[in-house]
């Protein structure tokens, strides 16, 4: 058994991508939160924020944690509070503290009134997770929260940039085992007029300039969409039954009764077998041709495999 301190802690972290720049941010506070500096479009503090719903939390603390976040920052988190601001049917102490806490320290909120969690014993849905923002940070965002619990009980919230654009791409980068250098050569050259400037810093640009201008006609670049790693063992069975538990799931969110949530839980049990089954079968055949007379070559092509993409398997 676990102490009562530790079994009342929740797990936090951020997981960034490597795509943007970012950086912890040492927080000073009593309350289970994290932070993290990202440069997506803008250099964003992005806190996570966990509170105990029986906890008596001083107002004092959540203005000291928001002083300690650079601006612009997004608050995220189970706030365990109910209001109907934010979706709620009713009203409780830490609802009307958190409608405080957001109104002195002039913040806003994204939430509309779509639910983030799923009580399971009675089958109802609630608001508890908020996300709360810089007043400079709210006509840039979008907000909303996800459909499927991903075998948790709480929606996730997703919040984008509005003019995002779609997909997350990677930055273009020069493949120079392609490059037709000698053409580089010949379209890279620095002339006396170029330099021949008062200032140093027109002269210096005009150098980059002619270089870069090079580079982009003669070395050719990467793609910038995300590369796709395909599951070995996903087939048909592993594409059909998530269809089938996504359907169930959505008729039991517009009508929670006991049968509708239990054929969800046991679509939800027959496609987390097919995936597990397939993917043991998939495992199986792939060792099978490791055996004494495989080639070195071949041998190590599959131990290379295994190393650098372990999810697959």
């Amino acid at each position: 058994m676990l102490p009562l301190e530790l079994a009342t802690l929740a797990v936090l972290c951020i997981l960034t991508s490597n795509l943007y720049p970012s950086s912890p941010l040492t927080l000073h506070t009593s309350l289970q939160a994290v932070a993290v500096q990202v440069h997506a479009i803008t250099l964003v503090t992005v806190c996570s924020v966990y509170l105990l719903p029986h906890d008596v939390i001083d107002h004092h603390v959540l203005d000291n944690l928001i002083d300690q976040l650079p601006a612009p920052f997004l608050l995220l988190g189970d706030f365990n509070g109910h209001s109907a601001l934010w979706g709620s049917d009713v009203t409780n102490s830490r609802g009307r503290q958190t409608e405080r806490f957001i109104s002195n320290n002039c913040l806003c909120m994204l939430n509309n009134d779509e639910k983030t969690y799923f009580h399971e014993p009675t089958r109802t849905f609630h608001s508890l997770d908020l996300a709360i923002c810089s007043p400079t940070l709210m006509p840039l965002l979008d907000f909303n929260v996800g459909s499927d619990l991903y075998n948790s009980d709480h929606f996730p919230l997703i919040v984008s940039y509005a003019d995002s654009g779609g997909a997350i791409q990677y930055p273009p980068r020069y493949l120079f085992q392609r490059a037709d250098w000698e053409k580089f050569m010949k379209l890279a050259n620095v002339t006396e007029s170029m330099v021949c400037t008062e200032d140093i810093t027109e002269a210096v640009q005009n150098i980059v300039d002619c270089i870069i201008n090079a580079a982009n006609n003669t070395i050719p670049k990467s793609s910038t969409r995300l590369r796709k790693f395909r599951r070995p063992w996903w087939n048909e069975a592993c594409s059909n039954s998530p269809r089938e538990e996504k359907k169930l799931w959505n008729i039991f969110r517009r009508y929670p009764t006991t049968e509708n949530h239990v054929a969800f839980k046991r679509a939800k049990a027959l496609a987390r077998r097919i995936r597990r089954r397939s993917q043991r079968e998939s495992w199986i055949n792939f060792i099978s041709f490791i055996t004494s007379s495989i080639s070195s070559k071949q041998l190590w092509k599959k131990v290379k495999a295994i190393v650098n993409f372990p999810f697959l398997f």
